[in-house]
């Protein structure tokens, strides 16, 4: 396409692989071949099919612009790979029609996984002083896993063959694709196992508390890395999560049925590392998914194979010995397979149930879970709750929700009034 400004007269050459939807503007009308303001945007010509009123395939474009005419606008439809505007999901598909009562039962699955899995896992790390290896826990869930997203990767395929064919393609012939996912399995390894140490020596509800500092994090990779952008109320939210945080953190939490040594500073700092990672590994994994077609699953087996390899070598690291005189599965009770299945089970089902839930719905939720764990922390293990730790909790409810609150729709393209200089940002392509 050659692409002309009739208002400078220079001309730019564009070289896309998404077809380009020309409109002339100028000041006294609306774009030619548009809709009315007010109205919504027609959808664009097929991907194989030239746009409206553009030139065929190889020949210049017609200069049929007036002479009044501001210039073109170039308007991009992503109809092959990744959207225009760099803050929204690379693969956008319409909302899959459900109904409330289905949302409801989503919302209901990922609070319950979220607290109980917290809950749990305080538990196991405090009943007794003959405690399970935390690095072993974390091992067998990324196996578990591998074998589940082995198990919707063939049900994906539907067919044995399309199943073989696509491991044999994905992670035999690519060991560059499996070293790429090595880095957020690593982050993740760590992340996990700092969620053990810092469960260890704070309380399930000020871990849950503490652990939306997530969001901060995430927020901020998600700038560096993703180049997007947060609006106002954003920035505000992280703010006064940042804030209520604080305020749980300034008067440690009194237990009164916990008998084992705590430290709430570890257990802080080991929260602190776990955001980091659950940020920069969440948004790495998505700048990875987003850079190819390769289907989720088989993603997911990619990062899963190098999560047991980094995993197994955790566990020699850090408490082989140990391991090689106790056994792999020391300490291991219905408790600890009950954590182990909600990390790896449940996480993965609440990874398939989310796409049906809003922002406003997973905020909701997060809300929700703070709010479990600090009754069964209250009535397992003794929490006495202050005013500092409510004050917090309230404002980390509160800035949830308004981060998740949608952003201001501004993906279409107004009128230019009249009188005024039409100022359109150009899209680069």
């Amino acid at each position: 396409w050659t692409v002309r400004d009739h208002s400078s007269s220079a001309a730019a050459q564009c070289s896309v692989g998404h077809p380009l939807v020309l409109h002339q503007w100028t000041q006294d009308a609306a774009p030619q071949d548009a809709a009315p303001q007010g109205a919504a945007p027609q959808d664009a010509a097929p991907q194989d099919a030239a746009p409206q009123g553009a030139a065929p395939q190889g020949a210049a474009p017609q200069d049929t612009a007036p002479q009044d005419a501001v210039g073109w606008i170039v308007l991009v439809r992503a109809l092959g790979r990744g959207p225009v505007s760099s803050d929204q999901p690379a693969d956008v598909s319409p909302a899959e029609p459900v109904s409330m009562l289905f949302k409801l039962y989503c919302l209901v699955v990922m609070t319950l996984v979220a607290a109980a899995y917290t809950v749990a896992l305080r538990y196991t790390r405090t009943v007794s002083s003959d405690l399970y290896f935390s690095t072993t826990a974390v091992c067998l869930t990324e196996v578990i896993k591998l074998f589940l997203s082995l198990g919707m990767l063939a049900r994906e395929a539907k067919g044995l063959t399309r199943w073989r064919n696509a491991l044999v393609e994905h992670i035999i012939r690519s060991p560059k694709e499996l070293l790429k996912l090595s880095v957020p399995s690593l982050v993740y390894a760590i992340q996990n196992n700092m969620a053990f140490l810092a469960l260890s020596n704070l309380d399930a509800a000020v871990y849950q508390v503490t652990y939306q500092l997530k969001i901060p994090c995430t927020a901020l990779c998600t700038v560096l890395m993703l180049n997007r952008s947060l609006n106002r109320l954003q920035w505000f939210s992280v703010f006064m999560l940042c804030a209520g945080v604080t305020l749980v953190q300034w008067e440690p939490a009194e237990l009164t049925k916990v008998q084992v040594e705590q430290n709430p500073f570890v257990g802080f700092m080991a929260v602190a590392v776990a955001v980091l990672c659950s940020g920069f590994a969440g948004v790495y994994f998505e700048k990875v998914l987003k850079s190819s077609d390769t289907s989720l699953w088989v993603r997911n087996i990619q990062m899963y194979l190098s999560g047991i390899v980094v995993t197994l070598a955790g566990v020699y690291m850090s408490e082989g010995p140990q391991v090689m005189e106790k056994g792999f599965f020391h300490g291991y009770t219905i408790s600890v397979c009950f954590v182990i299945f909600l990390a790896s089970v449940g996480g993965l089902y609440t990874s398939v149930v989310v796409k049906y839930t809003d922002n406003i719905m997973k905020g909701f939720s997060a809300a929700a879970a703070i709010v479990l764990s600090t009754i069964a922390s209250v009535t397992l293990f003794g929490l006495k709750i202050t005013v500092t730790f409510a004050t917090g909790a309230l404002l980390v409810c509160v800035s949830i929700y308004l981060y998740g609150l949608p952003k201001q729709d501004t993906s279409s393209v107004a009128k230019p009034e009249n009188n005024k200089p039409a100022k359109e940002k150009l899209i680069p392509v």
